[in-house]
């Protein structure tokens, strides 16, 4: 089978129009993929976790809404020691630094909430811990619990101007915890700083474990439901969480500058090939005239 020269020069000139728009579509999607690349890994930053041991914590505002049940005591103890209890339920000598502040509630005005702010533990080498009593004479509710907020520096409250506002934001952007009573709530705190790419944000993680009081008061005093909690860190490390952006804007310039120059390269490439196929149609056509005017 054999094909005359225009045909040949055409499936030619085709093919080659055929390898100009694959390159340019293997350069276009490199330039889509290379820009996809990037602004994933800019929307998506990897996350980086250290931990940095200290000797001490700033202490942290320990925020309690007892709502009717009264604080009996408060006290500081170390190395994970609590005495025994001495007339449990009964008002006694408190060494903790506390703050009353009362204030409307965050997701509604009508709302008034009286908080107890305590001033938290800070010696984490020797364990320091907050042991706490509270006392609620009858109550008809089915469930008793009193709620607890945790916020890094007690001296943000006391440094602050208007501490209704402070406790406002506190619970509007931290976390509630409740303890409940009849038991002693043990809870062990640790700091958690995320640095992102235009803020920094402080979070406390806790874990709690719950064991139950052993009420050996007589039963004219048992009334009066009696909570325990404790608060303690957890041990000197501080998670130090960093949001680092892994997208390098000049690896992407980069790319796309290979990209366009391919592109270049490719359209240079078609143009000369255009014009040599009209470079040698007009040959032949020359060539063909030639031949007619010959058999003339």
């Amino acid at each position: 089978m054999r094909f005359s020269k225009g045909c040949l020069k055409n499936l030619f000139m085709v093919v080659l129009i055929f390898i100009y728009l694959l390159l340019t579509g293997v350069a276009f999607f490199l330039a889509y993929q290379t820009i996809s690349d990037f602004l994933e890994k800019l929307n998506h930053p990897v996350m980086s976790v250290t931990y940095k041991e200290v000797d001490s914590f700033s202490p942290p505002g320990i925020t309690l809404y007892p709502g009717r049940a009264e604080l009996l005591s408060c006290r500081h103890h170390f190395h994970d020691y609590i005495p025994p209890l001495v007339e449990p339920g009964t008002h006694q000598e408190g060494e903790c630094v506390t703050q009353d502040v009362t204030y409307d509630g965050p997701f509604s005005n009508q709302t008034l909430r009286k908080a107890v702010v305590v001033r938290g533990p800070s010696d984490v080498r020797n364990k320091e811990l907050i042991f706490m009593q509270f006392s609620l004479n009858e109550t008809e509710e089915d469930f008793s619990a009193i709620t607890y907020m945790l916020f890094s520096k007690f001296s943000d409250l006391t440094e602050s101007e208007n501490k209704s506002d402070f406790m406002r934001e506190c619970e509007r952007n931290y976390s509630m915890w409740t303890f409940s009573g009849g038991f002693r709530t043990w809870v062990k705190m640790s700091l958690v700083r995320t640095s992102g790419k235009s803020h920094e944000a402080v979070e406390f993680r806790q874990e709690s474990a719950v064991v139950k009081f052993n009420d050996k008061r007589p039963d004219s005093e048992k009334n009066n439901q009696l909570f325990f909690a404790v608060f303690e860190w957890r041990d000197a490390f501080m998670q130090d969480i960093r949001l680092i952006v892994t997208a390098n804007p000049w690896n992407s310039v980069a790319i796309l500058c290979g990209v366009f120059m391919a592109l270049f390269k490719a359209a240079n490439f078609a143009k000369l090939t255009i014009q040599w196929i009209i470079k040698m149609r007009k040959r032949h056509q020359r060539n063909k005239a030639r031949e007619m005017n010959q058999i003339q």
